[in-house]
């Protein structure tokens, strides 16, 4: 195989950029993260280790086929932890979860593994840290988001959500000198600098997180959609509807350039009118998303001519979480 051809810095895509007709731009990187790698195999591993059935508090990451995979091998997904039987395994989703959620597992006495993104924790650390300071903490995020709710938790008293920019408006504090902004971490890059703006207008003396909310592979997604997007007649992001980094794709795709951009599940969603008149399709995938399903996406448009197909490489991901303690022996 041939080595990649540099386009510009950070950039590398692969042989064949001359080839005239339809094709497909194929974002690096795509798909799963360290987070819900490591997410999903804590409840395969808890599913080996206990058998069925093992509960999971939520969605154990935003993806249709995910739960579904593992509901037919025995997990069932709950919204609280009293819908548990006392005594039962639970696993705490990606997303993360409030103080309050793991003293009412207790309660039920649960055993409780806990699958939340290491960089998700981050956050609520800082939370945590920043309201023992007394701090205003504006937290940027989407209402009902259950990371969110899992963040906002750890600090009730000090922590205000600012749901975008048009939510700054309505922000109040107690003591402008003391105000810092966190984020969820999955939201986009872009609009989530454009609130900072607008609170740093309101309050000058807002300070920044010790370091990025929003997850590297979150933001890699991002810049690998930016760099394709202006190229593209249609990018297709694959991901479920209540993912939110999947959504932030498809728009960073139309602010980018992107003259259509659309979210699907399976390859049976893609529609054959958005294919009329496009010569170059995007393709990318959100960060809960298995790549068999990026495959079949990809195998769909070759039915359609859409056999040439480039990777836009902008970044190459090696990180790699730990298994929660207990399950560590369990790792192949």
């Amino acid at each position: 195989m041939s080595a990649p051809v540099p386009l510009e810095l950070g950039i590398t895509r692969s042989p064949g950029t001359s080839t005239p007709g339809k094709r497909v731009l194929l974002a690096e990187p795509r798909g799963y993260c360290a987070g819900v790698d490591r997410a999903v195999e804590t409840v395969e591993k808890t599913l080996e280790k206990h058998g069925a059935p093992v509960y999971v508090r939520k969605e154990i990451v935003h993806n249709r086929h995910v739960v579904e995979t593992l509901a037919e091998q025995g997990v069932v997904f709950v919204d609280e932890t009293d819908e548990v039987p006392e005594g039962s395994v639970l696993v705490f989703s990606a997303h993360g979860v409030s103080p309050a959620v793991h003293d009412a597992a207790a309660t039920r006495n649960l055993h409780t593994i806990d699958a939340t993104c290491p960089l998700v924790t981050k956050v609520h650390q800082e939370a945590k840290r920043f309201a023992r300071d007394d701090f205003d903490i504006l937290l940027i995020g989407h209402e009902g988001h259950e990371e969110v709710e899992g963040t906002a938790g750890e600090a009730p008293d000090h922590v205000q959500l600012v749901d975008g920019p048009d939510a700054v408006d309505a922000v109040t504090v107690r003591d402008p000198s003391k105000v810092i902004w966190l984020s969820q971490t999955t939201l986009s890059v872009d609009e989530t600098m454009t609130t900072v703006q607008r609170l740093r207008e309101k309050f000058p003396q807002l300070q920044d997180p010790p370091s990025d909310d929003i997850c590297y592979a979150t933001q890699n997604r991002q810049v690998a959609v930016k760099a394709m997007a202006p190229e593209c007649d249609l990018v297709i992001v694959v991901g479920s509807r209540n993912s939110s980094n999947s959504v932030r794709l498809v728009e960073v795709a139309l602010g980018a350039g992107a003259k259509a951009s659309y979210l699907v599940d399976y390859a049976r969603e893609v529609d054959p009118a958005w294919l009329e008149g496009v010569e170059t399709i995007g393709i990318t995938s959100g960060a809960s998303v298995p790549e068999i399903l990026v495959r079949g996406v990809i195998d769909l448009l070759d039915e359609y001519g859409f056999h040439t197909v480039q990777s836009v490489t902008t970044a190459n991901e090696t990180l790699v979480f730990a298994l929660p303690r207990e399950l560590r022996d369990a790792r192949h």
